[in-house]
């Protein structure tokens, strides 16, 4: 039998806290919070150390659920309702024992309701939170809805409208819960991409795509139907992209979701970008830059005017830079004025304008309009154009703080691609005031991660730069990540004040080596050296930053 001993205790006993954090958990938890779900949160421990200490100090094994195929009569056994409220997931069952997963091995009250519910001497398993609610969300609702809407759906291609409108319809509930499944297991995009004798539904989770299910052709069309019907889109339109938006709450989470189809030979493929409230970033602090970036970057956002700017591909998360630069400057006594297309996150106090070219509604026609609207900063959600370039730097050469993103692949680039739009560049020199180049590279994962001596190629990379290492980490992959070793993304930063000796050489010659080796000369770390001095710290792997960068 489990001794009766609070799990505050057993974590202080096995030496995972201190006894003093363990009193400053139970000051500071939230009143229905658990001690184990604080200490997670405010990152005290992780829930594979948490698993840990619960094995060996209560000798209740450990599972991992997304090894272990459940049975739909052992489902049966405890409702929906007992499974979520209790956390706790039904895995096997063997005469009168019924072997249960659960995140709280201790939960006696748990353990007793599903003994009385089912009639089954209780077995607990220890498995951590996530696990469980992400095999709840598989199992009990996605698994449900997908037989469902199998044995309702015949093979016509077409449902009528009244079942597509049902929140009680099974294909329904099918999509909610696999929008609901890609937020439980943290996912940025949600791809429903047809094929020739299926469909397949894909997660992008930490940048990688895999693919989660595949669904029947014929159930094909009515899912899309429904997506469109989300989004607003129209359902009888397949021969040209859309776009829309959906706002939703999955599981309390304020989530918005951006919507593009696009038709292809097979069907329509649909993609949603998910963008989580709930997590976006609102301060600076948390955009993981370096110490010396950080200043450099506060420096750059606090300037009473001249344009700053974040550059980097698609998906390397200038738009979260961006926002937690405006949320930091958001204060009662400035009037901040946003161009976006599309907004993605909305800042309560930031006046934020959506682009509309069907109207007539561009970022240099709204830019316009916004000098008119008395702002003290603007930022414009990309600079695509000459004319928008033209504006914003006539915005900040008139007083004006400009923040803005721009699809290159460095900052020396930056300068480069705006002279070659066709900005002058005595204009470009007097209004610029940095630029933050940046990329997403995968962490590696806290539970499986293992320190290792690097090779002697490893080594010299780093000497190149400067750096001596003798041990870096990697994951070796565990549930915890799915296997991959990573999880998480964190950026890595090129941070480029524009410095007088810059300004000159802009002026003169614009030539991207001076540049560079001005940088050298001022200390400036360029975005390999940033990646490289977090693999130093363990965070990430030498693979992840020469996968997003290329050495100097």
């Amino acid at each position: 039998m489990i001794k009766r001993k609070r799990i505050g205790d057993l974590l202080v006993d096995a030496e995972a806290i201190t006894r003093e954090q363990l009193q400053t958990a139970l000051n500071e938890k939230m009143n229905e919070e658990k001690i184990g779900d604080y200490l997670i949160r405010v990152n005290l421990l992780t829930e594979q150390q948490m698993i840990e200490v619960l094995e060996f100090q209560l000798g209740v094994p450990h599972v991992h659920l997304n090894q272990i195929p459940i049975e739909p009569e052992v489902l049966k056994l405890i409702p929906e309702e007992l499974a979520k409220r209790a956390s706790v997931m039904p895995i096997s069952r063997e005469r009168n024992k019924l072997f249960v997963a659960m995140a709280d091995p201790m939960d006696y009250f748990a353990i007793e309701e599903i003994r009385l519910t089912t009639g089954y001497h209780v077995e607990p398993r220890i498995s951590s939170k996530s696990d469980i609610y992400r095999t709840i969300t598989k199992y009990y609702d996605l698994q449900q809805s997908m037989e469902d809407a199998m044995s309702d759906v015949t093979l016509q291609e077409v449902a009528n409208d009244a079942e597509l409108l049902d929140e009680e319809s099974p294909i329904v509930r099918l999509v909610n819960q696999i929008i609901a499944n890609g937020v439980a297991q943290n996912a940025s995009d949600i791809h429903f991409d047809p094929q020739e004798n299926e469909m397949r539904i894909r997660y992008r989770v930490d940048g990688v795509l895999r693919t989660e299910r595949a669904i029947p052709k014929h159930m094909q069309s009515i899912i899309i139907a429904r997506v469109k019907i989300l989004g607003n889109l129209n359902i009888t339109e397949n021969r040209v992209p859309q776009d829309g938006r959906i706002k939703t709450v999955i599981n309390l989470r304020a989530v918005d979701i951006r919507l593009s189809s696009l038709p292809t030979v097979f069907g329509e493929k649909m993609v949603m970008r998910i963008l989580d409230m709930g997590s976006a970033l609102n301060s600076i602090e948390k955009l993981n830059f370096s110490e010396n970036n950080l200043g450099l970057f506060k420096k750059m956002i606090t300037s009473p005017n001249g344009i700053v700017l974040v550059t980097g591909p698609t998906g390397s998360g200038k738009s979260s830079t961006l926002y937690a630069g405006l949320s930091t400057l958001n204060t009662e006594g400035v009037n901040i004025i946003t161009v976006e297309d599309p907004v993605e996150y909305q800042l309560e106090g930031v006046n934020q304008i959506q682009v509309r070219d069907d109207v007539g509604l561009t970022f240099a026609s709204g830019l316009r309009s916004i000098l008119r609207q008395d702002p003290d900063i603007v930022m414009i959600g990309e600079i695509r154009d000459l004319e928008t370039a033209q504006i914003a730097v006539r915005a900040s050469l008139t007083g004006h703080l400009v923040l803005s993103t721009l699809h290159t692949n460095s900052a020396v680039e930056s300068l480069a691609r705006l002279s070659d739009m066709g900005v002058e560049p005595f204009l470009l020199s007097s209004s610029l005031v940095g630029i933050v180049s940046q990329r997403l590279v995968r962490k590696v994962c806290r539970d499986c991660g293992q320190a290792y001596t690097p090779d002697e190629a490893t080594r010299s990379i780093f000497h190149k730069y400067g750096m001596d290492v003798t041990e870096l980490r990697k994951g070796h992959g565990c549930p915890s990540c799915n296997g991959t070793g990573y999880k998480g993304r964190i950026a890595i930063h090129e941070v480029l004040p524009i410095s007088k000796e810059i300004k000159t050489i802009m002026m003169t010659a614009m030539n991207s080596d001076a540049i560079r080796s001005q940088m050298e000369k001022d200390g400036i770390h360029l975005m390999v050296e940033d990646g490289l001095l977090k693999v130093k710290q363990g965070i990430t792997t030498l693979e992840e930053v020469l996968r997003v960068t290329t050495l100097e």
